[in-house]
């Protein structure tokens, strides 16, 4: 489909991160890499907090929920430039497409959601560490799970039945590896101010700036709570405990208020690829890294696992 108002369409072609046949093995087989290195790392978070019951605790018990998002979110995007390099097929269904928006959308959702729940659960233990057990009991827990998990999803709804009311397209290709939202409004020519309008005010408000502050203000309590601790041994300890938290949150937020919350422009479209790569694919891998590398009980359990694994052998 070239240029020009068009009808609407049954199918867009995947453009790709690059247009250049020379680098589409090598993007092939960093892409490939990427997804398999994030299978690895969240799988095998979520094997050892199901097998060591040193781990059967709230953090650990968001942090597979987390990973389990992780998987999702790389499986959904990425899936797609793997079956172009295999195949060479372009082709995703209008249908497809859709689902693709809904799900990418409803991850991202689900993943600030429950980084905040994390937020909270980081300021019972140091704010409120006597009634930690209590407050973070596993019905609280499995609540808050529950909550984030539904309302990530209701959220995207209306992203997803308002593109699918665009009665035309000027073209069919997305300047993207997957079908994300900001690439196919700009392909639609159809009234998408409605959309646009939604996007910033309901997505700033409610599904980035809402988690947002309520992460800040766990983090105001907590970074008060640490200051009062008269040991210099006790702050650092308890400061400890949250910044592999603090670390993925800064890290989130930081590329999704650039990819997203801007004027959407032709221009932007190339950097939100790099940016939208590094989100869907850098994020997921290094949020295993990050909470095991900085965690002395992830660590152990690992090892005990891979002690116990070649005793067996």
């Amino acid at each position: 489909m070239e240029q020009g108002n068009q009808t609407m369409v049954t199918f867009f072609i995947i453009k790709g991160i690059s247009d250049i046949p020379e680098l589409q093995v090598p993007i092939f087989l960093l892409v490939l890499l990427i997804y398999l290195l994030t299978l690895v790392g969240n799988m095998t978070i979520l094997l050892l907090v199901c097998l060591d019951h040193h781990l059967h605790t709230p953090m650990y018990f968001f942090l597979v929920n987390l990973s389990m998002i992780d998987v999702c979110s790389t499986t959904v995007t990425l899936h797609k430039i793997l079956l172009i390099g295999l195949t060479g097929n372009q082709v995703i269904s209008y249908f497809d497409c859709i689902a693709q928006i809904y799900f990418f959308g409803s991850f991202i959702s689900d993943e600030l959601l429950f980084l905040t729940a994390m937020g909270y659960d980081r300021f019972v233990a140091i704010c409120n560490p006597l009634r930690y057990t209590v407050i973070m009991n596993q019905k609280t827990c499995t609540l808050l799970a529950s909550i984030c998990w539904a309302l990530g999803f209701v959220e995207i709804i209306p992203y997803a039945v308002l593109v699918t009311s665009f009665s035309c397209y000027r073209s069919n290709i997305v300047n993207h590896f997957f079908c994300d939202l900001v690439p196919v409004i700009k392909l639609s020519c159809s009234n998408t101010s409605v959309l646009e309008t939604l996007f910033i005010v309901e997505g700033t408000a409610l599904l980035v700036l809402g988690p947002f502050l309520l992460t800040v203000l766990s983090y105001i309590f907590i970074i008060t709570t640490i200051l009062r601790i008269h040991s210099s041994t006790g702050r650092q300890k308890a400061f400890y405990t949250c910044s592999s938290h603090l670390t993925v949150v800064i890290l989130l937020y930081i590329t999704l208020i650039y990819q997203y919350l801007r004027p959407i422009s032709a221009e932007s479209l190339e950097y939100n690829k790099l940016l939208s790569l590094f989100n869907t694919a850098a994020v997921p891998i290094l949020n295993p890294l990050i909470y095991s590398l900085k965690n002395k009980d992830v660590k152990l359990a690992l090892k005990k696992r891979l002690q116990l694994f070649r005793t067996k052998r």
